[in-house]
Formats: structure tokens, sequence, C-alpha cells
């Protein structure tokens, strides 16, 4: 593995938490491993610990610092919202050819695995012109598809891996993340995804189970390598 981009279905899905076990492991394993998550909406500077930033630096070890914050999210906006309209909040706009610069560069310069952690949904906008997967395309990088397991989240799977196939963009597999009380069970969302989705594998990993957890991260691992 050199480079992996993790994206997901839409936003709250849980891309933070998979990248920050897949660090865990890769570090357990003695790999050197680092992540970046370039673009960030609803930061605020006084909860950066509990920000996606903040995790992904714990699971790095790294300390939670400004200057560690502004290396790994560069692009930080304060309203919760898709990025043009966070950044249209602050009357300021995302540049898209310097994201697309910095993700090159990182990737370019990283020594082991870097894990490039990206924002909302497949199609979340960026600015006015560019939304997420015009961000993955550029960047020539295995991809890991994020998806719940909620009511809906078979068809939402479904419509990000068409979008991604489209573009020729090479998914190396679906991670199935449990939805804390949904009314679909992973097992059947896994089993409904994989009957579209093949060959690529399908994960189902839960929150709450730290050995199924652990396996289901192993296999992610063994997927990508």
């Amino acid at each position: 593995m050199s480079a992996i981009f993790v994206t997901a279905t839409g936003t709250d899905i849980g891309k933070t938490f998979v990248v920050g076990a897949l660090i865990q492991q890769l570090r357990r394993n003695g790999h050197s491993v680092d992540a970046l998550k370039p673009v960030v909406t609803g930061f605020e500077p006084a909860k950066a610990v509990a920000s996606d930033s903040g995790q992904l630096l714990a699971a790095l070890g790294r300390p939670i610092t400004p200057a560690e914050i502004d290396r790994i999210s560069p692009w930080r906006f304060a309203a919760p919202l898709a990025p043009d309209l966070a950044a249209a909040r602050e009357g300021r706009k995302l540049d898209f050819d310097a994201l697309i610069a910095f993700s090159q560069k990182s990737i370019r310069q990283n020594r082991g695995t870097l894990l490039i952690e990206g924002i909302g949904g497949v199609m979340v906008p960026l600015d006015e012109q560019h939304t997420v997967v015009d961000w993955i395309a550029p960047l020539n990088v295995p991809i890991i598809l994020v998806a719940g397991s909620y009511l809906g989240s078979i068809s939402h799977t479904l419509a990000c891996l068409d979008v991604l196939w489209r573009r020729e963009l090479f998914v190396r597999a679906v991670v199935i993340n449990e939805t804390p009380d949904a009314a679909v069970s992973v097992e059947d969302t896994i089993k409904s995804v994989s009957r579209f989705a093949r060959p690529i594998p399908v994960v189902g990993l839960r929150r709450n189970a730290d050995s199924q957890e652990n396996a289901a991260i192993k296999q992610i691992l063994a997927i990508l390598q």
C-alpha cells in the first residue's frame, strides 16, 4: 500500500472511525502510516480534540496542536455544511487546484501508507464546479467506500459505486459500518450490496464488537495489500 482515499456514501457514516481503526492496526503491525483530512467543516478550535482531525492525530500518536491540525487539515471551516456552503459563510472559497496539488504532493512525499479521508459523500460539492469525486479522480489511488447499514443505504451505496465506476476509479473495498439502531442488519446489507458490487469485496464493521472489529480491520488491510 502507498496511498488510499477513504470516501463515503454521505456524511456521518463513519469515515473517521474506519480510518482511525486502520491507522491503529497498521501501527500495531509495525508499519509507517500517516493520514490526512484535508477539508473539514464544522471545525471549532476549542473542540479540536473531538474533531475528525483530532481523532486522526490521536490514532497516529501525534500531538493535537494547531500546527499538526494545520498539517493534516489545511482547509477548515466553521459551519457544519458542505464545503462550498461553509466557505461561502466565511466569504471564502476552497481552492480546488491547491487541494489537488496538496494531495498529490503528500502522496509523492509519503514513505509509508497514507490514508486520505474525504469529506461527506462522493458527490458533496467542494466549490461551484467540483465535487469530491473530482478530487479523487486525478489522484489515481485506490478507494475505500464507507457505507452504513441504515434503511436506504443499499441504494445510496450502489449509486455511489456507479458514480465511481463511470469515472473508471478503482474501488478496492466497500466497508459497511454498522449504523446504531438500524432496521437493517449489517449482514443483510452486505449480502445485498455484494450481489451488485462484485468483484469488489464488501466487509462489515460492527462498532461495539472489539474482536469482530479487529478481525474486520485485518480483513480490510489484507484486501488492500
